[in-house]
């Protein structure tokens, strides 16, 4: 006879009722072989009494594990384990007491290459030099609530919770239309549009959409590591041209097309990234000839079009195609926060169609209420003048942040003051490493991250993007101090 007086534990200031605490721990004595097919189990009234709990309680949990087919009642004679259950199989080296979900899968699966990277620790007490993200505390909270409280108060707003468009809310769409094509002299009507959940599902929808094994994708030697795993993932195969202070080298591209056929180049005209530099207005018309010539798609990723302050933005590539080449990927993740995954996929209507049924794959649809309140938040001017906001902040911070460079790395670190953007692409002096610098950074309170990932051409470059935007004054000095003592302690294990 089993102890259920001790075996059963009962939590009375749960918030689950009793008979289910009773119903899923003799359903784990089931599971492990305790109570064995076809055992009895005790009355309804002895058990209450062994337990202290009302009758009806008991009654409630055999009756819940009657519903789900662990046991069986049989009048006159008792209530049993279902005698058909069978023993629950176990591997070897698994503990039987262990938690179910804690194991190793019992299935095998595929595991992607491409996703083998290191994760940044976030440890905390630690500060983390990041490679350019705006800073969150800037958010314009009160004005995207104020949008979403508007929303709420109407009664057609009750639309927005149900099935959609995978094309995104079309409200949202008309606005950005009109937007892209006031602030990025684009031409574009709302059928060119996609709303998605940031720039990263745009490329991914348009890597699935053009590319197939084996076919061919231009990137720099420097590029962004996110599109090139989304194009490896997709299946093609990468070719990288230079990158110099003007910009991907379209000499090099024309040569490759030549050689090879060219699916798609991919480039990031207004700050490349990693390095900032801007693509010239030359190189920006060879490319678009280039692409007509050989039928090939540009994908232009603006991901920080907002953030200039020497002058005004350079046009995208888009505003200058007349065949059809450019497929045109942005958000406002970076502008306003990176929680708020509204993005955009400017092409041909035929690719944009395309694009939402492949869409249906991963996301059915977007979040239609969040889109909606971007669209009044876009339409209100709030966007504009937040964009005011935020780059008089980071133009201050810039600055700061590269007169101490240079005051405090000027023998060490060779960089030039970004026009635009968020980061700064800063090299070693030959003779230091970033592997010793990111161990001794560790160590006085400071986390360098994936540094390796700007250099996937293994070109030797000795560079890595240092993000600005985010950090106040205070935390400028403090982040580049502790980056100041790792070089110093970096100093002794100098290479010949």
């Amino acid at each position: 006879m089993i102890p259920y007086k001790t075996t059963l534990q009962i939590d009375r200031s749960g918030k689950q009722p009793i008979y289910l605490q009773l119903a899923n721990q003799f359903v784990g004595l089931i599971k492990k072989n305790v109570l064995v097919p076809g055992a009895k189990l005790p009355g309804s009234r002895t058990l209450a009494a062994q337990l202290s709990v009302h009758r009806k309680t008991v009654i409630a949990c055999y009756d819940d594990l009657l519903l789900q087919g662990w046991i069986v009642s049989i009048p006159k004679k008792g209530t049993f384990v279902h005698q058909n259950i069978p023993t629950l199989q176990k591997r070897a080296f698994i503990d039987t007491m262990e938690v179910p979900g804690t194991q190793e899968a019992g299935f095998s699966f595929f595991k992607e290459p491409l996703l083998e990277r290191p994760l940044v620790e976030r440890l905390p007490g630690y500060h983390y030099l990041n490679d350019g993200v705006s800073d969150v505390r800037l958010t314009p909270m009160k004005a995207i609530a104020k949008e979403y409280r508007s929303l709420a108060d109407r009664k057609n707003s009750l639309r927005y919770l149900g099935y959609d468009t995978t094309y995104g809310n079309p409200r949202l769409r008309e606005v950005l239309v009109t937007y892209l094509n006031e602030t990025r002299g684009l031409h574009i009507t709302k059928d060119q549009l996609l709303i998605t959940r940031g720039s990263q599902m745009a490329m991914y929808l348009a890597a699935r959409t053009l590319m197939a094994p084996n076919t061919y994708v231009v990137v720099g030697e420097t590029n962004y590591i996110a599109a090139d795993l989304t194009f490896q993932h997709a299946g093609a195969t990468l070719l990288r041209v230079p990158v110099d202070e003007n910009g991907l080298n379209t000499d090099a591209i024309a040569h490759l097309c030549k050689k090879h056929d060219i699916k798609a180049v991919y480039v990031t005209s207004h700050h490349h990234h990693p390095t900032t530099v801007m693509l010239s207005a030359e190189r920006r018309m060879q490319l678009l000839n280039l692409a007509r010539t050989h039928r090939f798609a540009i994908i232009e990723d603006d991901y920080d079009y907002d953030f200039h302050y020497d002058h005004s933005p350079i046009l995208p590539l888009a505003s200058h195609d007349a065949n059809g080449n450019v497929i045109y990927v942005g958000s406002v993740c970076k502008t306003v926060a990176p929680v708020y995954r509204v993005g955009y996929l400017v092409a041909p209507r035929a690719f944009v169609d395309q694009c939402a049924k492949l869409r249906r794959f991963v996301d059915r649809q977007g979040d239609s209420l969040l889109e909606a309140a971007f669209a009044n938040f876009i339409k209100s001017g709030d966007l504009d003048r937040h964009i005011r906001k935020v780059l008089k902040h980071y133009a201050l911070r810039r600055a700061l942040f590269c007169t101490l460079l240079e005051q405090l790395f000027g023998t060490v670190f060779t960089f030039e003051i970004p026009k635009g953007g968020m980061a700064v692409w800063v090299r070693l002096q030959k003779g230091y490493e970033w592997r010793t610098i990111s161990e001794q950074a560790k160590k006085h309170g400071l986390i360098i991250g994936e540094w390796q990932r700007y250099d996937m051409a293994k070109t030797g470059h000795n560079g890595i993007r240092m993000g600005f935007a985010a950090y106040n004054e205070e935390e400028i000095r403090t982040v580049l101090k502790k980056l100041y003592l790792a070089v110093q302690d970096s100093i002794p294990k100098k290479m010949d």
